[in-house]
């Protein structure tokens, strides 16, 4: 694509890979660098305080268009900072976690992050459905584990938290592998991480405490 040239809405997809989502976008915005580039894809975006089909109205510029996943950086809320559990109800449901917090690898197999699954529930009390709307939750590790911790658990950056929210369509690909031929913005993204998609595995157990980055 030139340079001047302008970018169509109609043709730009957004696919990052958990690992750039993590190494690239969400470190970047805890580091407030390339802030105004990362804000037209991944804008902040209290993102419990909406319905799940207002969210891709509120999306990045570029991602408006989208109709399958949406990117967000949501702000730790204050209840959390205070030592709190995070409020997930809207006015029209609540956001339930589904199965357990899962630890995500980099393609150099080290552990960058803990990704959290939920789903949408629309109704109060006895009257709840399930929706089709769903939502990863990504967070940051903090610090690299060192060999004098007795327990080597992650400590992870709560100040901000990066989301997909995307509806559940049946289809089998996975939102972190990149079709053939779609390349990321340039002007987004001019320092690629390492093009193997990375995965998110073994669940956040005592099993698991072993492990280092």
């Amino acid at each position: 694509m030139a340079e001047n040239e302008p970018y169509s809405r109609s043709i730009y997809r957004f696919y990052p890979t958990e690992e750039e989502l993590i190494l690239f976008y969400l470190s970047n915005k805890l580091l407030n660098q390339r802030t105004c580039d990362i804000q037209r894809v991944i804008p902040v975006v209290h993102v419990y305080e909406h319905k799940p089909c207002h969210l891709p109205k509120l999306a990045g510029e570029l991602c408006r268009g989208d109709t399958e996943q949406w990117f967000f950086f949501v702000p730790i809320q204050e209840r959390e900072a205070q030592g709190g559990k995070p409020s997930r109800t809207t006015a029209n449901g609540y956001w339930k976690a589904t199965g357990s917090p899962a630890y995500v690898y980099s393609s150099e197999n080290k552990v960058i992050g803990v990704k959290k699954t939920m789903v949408f529930y629309e109704g109060r009390s006895h009257n709840v459905k399930k929706t089709q709307w769903k939502m990863n939750e990504y967070r940051a590790i903090k610090e690299e584990i060192d060999n004098t911790n007795v327990v080597p658990v992650p400590k992870l950056q709560h100040e901000l938290s990066l989301c997909r929210v995307y509806v559940v369509s049946g289809t089998t690909r996975a939102f972190d592998r990149r079709p053939l031929g779609i390349e990321s913005m340039e002007m987004v993204h001019t320092e690629p991480t390492t093009r193997g998609a990375s995965s998110s595995r073994n669940t956040l157990r005592k099993s698991d405490s072993h492990k280092h980055l």
